[in-house]
C-alpha cells in the first residue's frame, strides 16, 4: 500500500478507550486531572526526568502545556491550544510539537460518548497532511509507519486515563 500527503489515511490517527465514570466525570478527569494520568518519562513530556506538571486551561483559547523548573527558572512550553469546548461531549485543540516551525500545527479532538459501562473517549489527532513528509517530527519514517507510531503513542496515553478512571469510578 502506498499513501500520499493528499491521501486521507495519512491525515489521522483515531484511538478510543473506555472509561468506567460517566461522560462528564471522564471529561474533567481528561481536562483537569491530565497530569495524574499522562504518562510520565521522556516518550511522553518534554521536562522527561525531572519534576514537570501538565496543564490544560479550559475553554476555547485555553492553554495545553508542560511547565517544569530548568536552571532555577520555572520553564513553559505550550503544545496546544483549544479551538473548540462542549463539555461534557468534546473539546478540540491545536497541537505543535517542541520541533515544529512557527504556523506548522495538527488537531486533536476528544470526543466523551456514554456507554453502558461508563464512556468511550475517542482521541482523533489529524492534519498531518500538513506537516512535510521529512519534518523531524516524522522520524525518518514513512506516513504508514508513523501513523502506527502515533496510534500506539495515543493508545499508551489513553490507557493511562483508562486506569486512573478505573480508580476513580469503577
Amino acid at each position: 500500500m502506498t499513501f500520499t500527503a493528499d491521501d486521507p489515511a495519512v491525515d489521522q490517527v483515531r484511538v478510543s478507550v473506555l472509561v468506567a465514570v460517566p461522560p462528564d466525570e471522564a471529561f474533567r478527569i481528561f481536562t483537569e486531572d491530565i497530569d495524574l494520568w499522562w504518562r510520565r518519562g521522556l516518550r511522553y513530556r518534554i521536562a522527561a526526568g525531572r519534576a514537570g506538571t501538565i496543564h490544560l486551561e479550559a475553554g476555547v483559547g485555553g492553554r495545553l502545556y508542560e511547565a517544569f523548573e530548568s536552571g532555577g527558572d520555572t520553564q513553559l512550553t505550550e503544545t496546544g491550544r483549544v479551538t473548540a469546548w462542549d463539555p461534557p461531549r468534546r473539546f478540540v485543540f491545536e497541537w505543535r510539537a517542541v520541533n515544529f516551525a512557527p504556523g506548522e500545527t495538527t488537531e486533536v479532538e476528544v470526543a466523551f460518548e456514554a456507554t453502558a459501562s461508563g464512556t468511550r473517549v475517542t482521541v482523533t489527532h489529524r492534519g498531518w497532511n500538513r506537516i512535510r513528509a521529512d519534518h523531524p517530527a516524522r522520524h525518518g519514517m514513512d506516513a504508514e509507519g508513523f501513523l502506527r507510531t502515533m496510534g500506539r503513542w495515543w493508545g499508551d496515553l489513553m490507557g493511562g486515563l483508562r486506569e486512573f478512571g478505573a480508580g476513580r469510578g469503577g
